[in-house]
């Protein structure tokens, strides 16, 4: 018997510290290398849109990676794009850590028309309060604490 699969999954990540590293003059060429990184392990990136702090993935992806290798390959191969190809101010550096949804085809237009409207929803919320909604909404169990990773400043 042959396999067959349709894994779609809305990922969820930060920049580090949640700083507002993602500028617009660069968005679309950051999109496409996440798109081609997935392209790269037989996946597909569906749709992508956040902000300046965060992104959101809506991707199709192959069984035989997981998707924690998934997103390391992602994270550690868009930011040193991000920083060999625009050299930013500062370094460009993805926050550990992610969160993972399935969606069902019958949910696949309302996810990809929530992660579209990314930057229309964060007029209204922030990325912490939708973040932890998103959590909730799925019954993740979490301590608020150990959400997000926090800026020591000395």
């Amino acid at each position: 018997m042959s396999t067959f699969t349709n894994l779609l999954f809305h990922i969820v990540y930060s920049t580090k510290y949640r700083k507002p590293m993602i500028q617009s003059a660069w968005e679309d060429e950051l999109y496409g290398n996440v798109g081609g990184i997935i392209r790269g392990q037989k996946g597909t990136l569906l749709c992508m849109g956040g902000t300046e702090d965060h992104v959101h993935l809506l991707a199709k992806l192959s069984p035989t990676i997981a998707v924690s290798d998934m997103l390391r390959l992602i994270k550690s191969n868009s930011s040193k794009m991000v920083n060999e190809t625009f050299r930013p101010a500062a370094a460009f550096e993805w926050q550990p850590g992610y969160a993972a949804f399935s969606v069902s085809e019958s949910q696949f237009d309302r996810v990809r028309q929530y992660i579209r409207n990314q930057k229309e929803h964060h007029r209204k919320t922030t990325f912490k309060d939708e973040f932890i909604q998103l959590l909730e909404k799925h019954k993740i169990e979490y301590d608020e604490q150990y959400v997000f990773e926090q800026e020591i400043i000395e």
